[in-house]
């Protein structure tokens, strides 16, 4: 089984990890390698580009969420179905938990997962400096799993004459270049990148960006370095998913649409682990839930840009109200939170009616209102989580709601604030925190439960 790996990561944001890392991917799969995609991180936009590079979903491994038993399950797992498993990291190296501990940070993914690391330097007016830089960053790599360099933005003349410099001064070679090239810019928005299907042109983005990684860098002495990842063991032990007759699976409607966009892997194969069937939605554009579904889950994504759309479609309106008002189980995060909601209105447009589920009004406010990770807690027994049982999340939104819940209480892991969140309500649990489902499985159990009492109603 091959376990060849390597983590793309680099010394900050905007270095050019999503682009490197989508055009290596690019560039093993057209030499016919089978490659695999996965994201260090909670982020859920970046893990969408591996997907439409690769044509198979990319893996989150996040060192907050899961153990170090867990990450090396799901490195082995995804190693175990390519060639290569190319991990994107996310912010600077060693940027982890609040900005000011390794823990969670890409390095921390490395060393857990043994994965060797090839480091991305934006070189784009940097002289020799570029070295010291390099050197800087090298000094805290006491596992030493910095094993290469790739500089991004300058030509490969001059890679050609720093790249001795930077071997002979650091001991780590230099093994691609990326020359700067602006049509693969990937405009961004206030959650991050713009999202692939709003990127004009790209696949023809990716395959131009896979030509240059091909033509300015040695791919065969990056896939030494992934060969030399030392080999770990998929310890998962999932049952079978298929085990059951299709029929009889309760099924789970999943919003799944430009609007509703956010969700980790591992959470929809949680459901489907306890026996569940997914079946996608649009509530932009259906008139309403899959026929038969005994769950809704409304995960998060961009739902203030398709406000008319969403606010138009009264039957699909309806219909969550109809499913709501009849007792169906119901998981909403962050923009699906905000569908729920009586109301969303932006700056410059006027307020847009919802499914008004909760009388609530959301409001996009002038800086990020959470951000980061954080660890729930419930105040009282809910039907998915009793009083005391603990949750991991993520918080990343602009948005504020007249009323966000306080069923649960949140606390940051460093700085211990703590603040109340999570509206649970008979079946429904709704709140801005996205979930990390597998660090309170007994929630997706619990909730599958009630899918196969509703469905048996």
């Amino acid at each position: 089984m091959s376990m060849k790996r390597v983590m793309i990561a680099a010394a900050g944001s905007n270095s050019g990890k999503t682009c490197i890392s989508c055009a290596l991917m690019a560039a093993y799969k057209e030499a016919g390698l089978n490659v695999s995609g996965a994201k260090c991180g909670p982020d859920y936009i970046d893990p969408m580009f591996h997907e439409i590079v690769l044509g198979i979903p990319s893996v989150n491994l996040d060192p907050y969420f899961s153990e170090k038993k867990e990450l090396r399950s799901l490195t082995a797992a995804a190693c175990r179905e390519s060639d290569i498993l190319i991990i994107e990291g996310v912010m600077g190296l060693y940027d982890g938990l609040g900005g000011v501990k390794t823990e969670a940070s890409s390095y921390d993914l490395a060393v857990k997962t043994d994965t060797p690391i090839i480091l991305v330097i934006d070189a784009k007016g940097v002289g020799i400096t570029v070295i010291q830089i390099i050197r800087g960053i090298l000094s805290a790599d006491k596992k030493h799993l910095i094993k290469g360099i790739i500089l991004n933005k300058v030509s490969k003349s001059y890679a050609n004459i720093i790249a001795p410099l930077i071997k002979e001064q650091t001991g780590v070679a230099v093994c691609g270049t990326m020359p700067y090239d602006a049509s693969f810019g990937i405009e961004s928005r206030h959650l991050g990148l713009n999202l692939p299907h709003e990127v004009k042109d790209l696949k023809s983005k990716v395959a131009g960006a896979a030509g240059k990684i091909r033509d300015n860098s040695d791919l065969g002495m990056i896939l030494k370095i992934a060969s030399e990842a030392k080999e770990i063991k998929d310890g998962n032990k999932d049952i079978d998913i298929h085990n059951e007759d299709a029929v009889s699976k309760p099924v789970l409607a999943v919003a799944r649409d430009e609007a509703f966009c956010f969700y980790y892997r591992e959470n929809l194969r949680l459901f489907e682990k306890n026996g569940c069937r997914i079946e996608y939605f649009s509530p932009i554009r259906d008139e309403g839930l899959p026929e038969g579904c005994a769950g809704v889950l409304l995960g998060g994504g961009y739902p203030e840009l398709y406000l008319q759309e969403l606010s138009s479609n009264r039957k699909m309106k309806n219909a969550v109200r109809k499913a709501v008002s009849s007792g169906i189980p119901l998981l909403a995060e962050c923009g699906g939170f905000m569908y729920l909601q009586n109301s969303i209105k932006l700056k410059d447009c006027g307020r847009k009616k919802m499914s008004g589920i909760f009388a609530g009004d959301c409001e996009m406010k002038d800086k990020l209102v959470r951000f980061g990770y954080i660890e729930l807690t419930s105040k009282k027994n809910t039907a998915y989580i009793k009083r005391g049982e603990k949750i991991k999340a993520h918080e990343f939104h602009y948005f504020d709601c007249t009323d966000n819940g306080s069923s649960l209480i949140a606390m940051k892991p460093v700085t211990k604030r703590s603040y109340d969140c999570i509206k649970a309500e008979g079946n429904i649990l709704c709140g801005f925190p996205h979930l990390y489902y597998p660090s309170c499985p007994e929630l997706v159990s619990r909730f599958t439960e009630k899918m196969r009492e509703y469905a048996n109603e």
